[in-house]
């Protein structure tokens, strides 16, 4: 299975080690409802890369990371990305750190914090979320951390048209991109959000 177009062997190599990891942690630490190791590569590896061209910029965080997802494969995908994984669960981060470790991903950076407390040296090209939050919340959260031409990428299923429907006084620039994920049925969405200086977050 073609887990990118042209992907060489060893970053297939790379995933299939991830999910290796991600099965055997799952076994004490619970990080995912998913347990077959082929549906961990489609629901969340293929899921995860078909973000991956609209990813833009040098830096990239992952809010809310859990198990590394998105932010593992596309740092994988991506090694001249500089990728910060951010969640506040002690147990998930530990799972990173190992992932980090076994698969030296020196483009890859594991942070334990709440994300309305981080607060990082360097802005962030792009913000992503998957399954975080809803989209006013995850805004009032990514906006601080944004570089002045940054976006925020949310992974969603179907096309969250009450959350977008509550940004209209926020002015915020969106637009939905439906994504084809590999040997899944279900529907995928990925919302693109350029939040102009003047927004106001009011959820």
């Amino acid at each position: 299975m073609q887990i990118l177009p042209q992907a060489g062997a060893d970053l297939v190599e790379r995933h299939l080690r991830y999910i290796e990891l991600l099965q055997r942690w799952n076994r004490t630490f619970n990080l995912t409802a998913i347990r077959a190791p082929l549906d961990m590569v489609v629901r969340h590896v293929l899921d995860s890369l078909t973000v991956h061209p609209y990813v833009r910029g040098d830096r990239v965080l992952d809010v809310g990371s859990g198990a590394g997802l998105p932010g593992i494969p596309l740092a994988l995908a991506s090694p001249e990305h500089s990728v910060v994984l951010l969640d506040s669960n002690g147990k998930k981060i530990r799972f990173l750190r190992q992932v980090v470790f076994e698969l030296a991903l020196t483009n890859v950076t594991v942070v334990q914090a709440r994300a309305e407390r981080f607060r990082p040296a360097l802005p962030f090209d792009t913000v992503i979320a998957r399954a975080f939050a809803d989209l006013p919340a995850l805004l009032r959260i990514a906006w601080p951390l944004l570089a002045p031409a940054g976006r925020v990428l949310a992974m969603k299923g179907r096309e969250p048209g009450a959350e977008l429907r509550r940004l209209a006084g926020d002015e915020v620039a969106w637009r939905c991109h439906r994504l084809k994920v590999p040997n899944l049925a279900a529907e995928r969405c990925l919302i693109v959000l350029e939040p102009p200086a003047t927004a106001n977050w009011s959820v």
